[in-house]
């Protein structure tokens, strides 16, 4: 079975959607591992509740990016992660982070990639008048939001919508569509290719 970590920094949804998928094992696989960058996450508190092992880690107590980074590497490396499953960490990860776990690293974006990088992502296809938003899975490569995408999902952007209620559907819906493609990524249903990623379901 192979062993998951994932990454988080802040209220931790959909490492709560990826542990209840666990549990109900529609995720075959073991979440050995939940790596933190806050001590004050509430991620850490779904970690601890679901008895998953913790590992916090500060960047500010380090004297640069690459020890800090290094440090994560050897405590996944003693878990003998297989994947790493990017859920709402806040960092960006180095060349030299990336090229440890080549194709082994996915992330959740909340918008159509290419469309709207970066954090503010329900906020700018909001304000873009855009009518068809969504979610994107994808592999982490060393650009930002620009890995090979896996799986997206669209929803309509209504008339009437806010910020806070197109981010609703859009975090409900990243809570199916994430423990689906990890459970692909487990079973190697996954295949890449250059930039081209096929999924045989």
């Amino acid at each position: 079975m192979k062993n998951l970590a994932v990454f988080c920094s802040g209220f931790g949804s959909n490492l709560q959607a990826i542990i209840t998928a666990v549990k109900k094992k529609k995720i075959k696989a073991n979440i050995s591992l939940v790596v933190c960058d806050r001590v004050d996450a509430f991620a850490l508190v779904r970690a601890k509740k679901a008895g998953i092992n913790i590992y916090v880690s500060e960047p500010e107590n380090f004297k640069d990016k690459l020890s800090y980074e290094r440090g994560i590497v050897r405590v996944l490396k003693k878990h003998k992660i297989d994947f790493i499953i990017l859920a709402g960490f806040m960092r960006i990860l180095s060349a030299y982070f990336i090229r440890q776990y080549k194709n082994k690293i996915v992330n959740i974006h909340p918008a159509l990639l290419p469309s709207f990088k970066g954090k503010a992502a329900i906020k700018d296809a909001l304000d873009y008048g855009v009518k068809i938003t969504g979610v994107t899975v994808h592999f982490v490569d060393e650009k930002i939001d620009a890995g090979p995408i896996i799986l997206q999902r669209a929803i309509a952007v209504r008339d009437d919508d806010r910020e806070d209620t197109l981010a609703k559907r859009v975090h409900k819906l990243e809570h199916t569509l994430y423990p689906q493609t990890i459970e692909y990524l487990v079973r190697n249903k996954i295949l890449l290719k250059g930039r081209k990623v096929r999924v045989n379901k």
